[in-house]
């Protein structure tokens, strides 16, 4: 594994990647998730990781207002298949609009697994990406967020600001 930092609107943004793709991105309030992730397998800076090189690209765009920009980033997640199923319905969301965790799990074809949606959407590992801050409370709330409410709200609200700026397309992933 490999690492390294981005320093965003909502503070450094940790990321991982592996040799077959990017396997997390981390907010800065998900410190614990991340050390305890780079203590034990012996994580060394990733000077030219390509995975890493395209998540900055990615990040940079992002933070600067295009959300059009969708490399192509093979993702190396490690999750159980129903988790991976989340992950991916995640990705169909697109930027500034929300779903709720009852919608979620209607999409995903099984409407009364509400709680088990909702925890592994907590477990995403690849935060902005993977955006798991589109999922809301059934009532509009902001609810449960890895990164830290204040984080979600942030990501939400700058959305919402440069929609109108840019045409919508969909990110371009590969799952490994």
């Amino acid at each position: 594994m490999q690492f390294a930092q981005f320093e965003s609107p909502v503070g450094v943004v940790r990321m991982l990647a592996s040799k077959h793709g990017l396997s997390a991105i981390y907010l800065p309030s998900q410190k614990e998730s991340i050390e305890a992730r780079l203590a034990p397998n012996g994580v060394q800076k990733g000077y030219g990781n390509l995975f890493l090189l395209q998540a900055e690209a990615y990040l940079a765009c992002y933070f600067a207002g295009d959300l059009q920009y969708a490399p192509e980033i093979e993702l190396d997640w490690a999750g159980s298949e129903f988790q991976k199923r989340v992950w991916r319905e995640l990705l169909a969301i697109p930027a500034g609009e929300t779903i709720s965790y009852s919608e979620l799990s209607r999409r995903l074809g099984n409407p009364r697994a509400v709680r088990a949606v909702g925890a592994a959407v907590g477990r995403n590992p690849i935060s902005i990406l993977v955006p798991c801050h589109r999922v809301i409370g059934s009532d509009g709330s902001l609810t449960g967020y890895a990164g830290g409410l204040e984080a979600k709200r942030f990501l939400l609200d700058h959305e919402l600001s440069h929609l109108s700026e840019t045409p919508q397309n969909e990110a371009v992933l590969t799952v490994v």
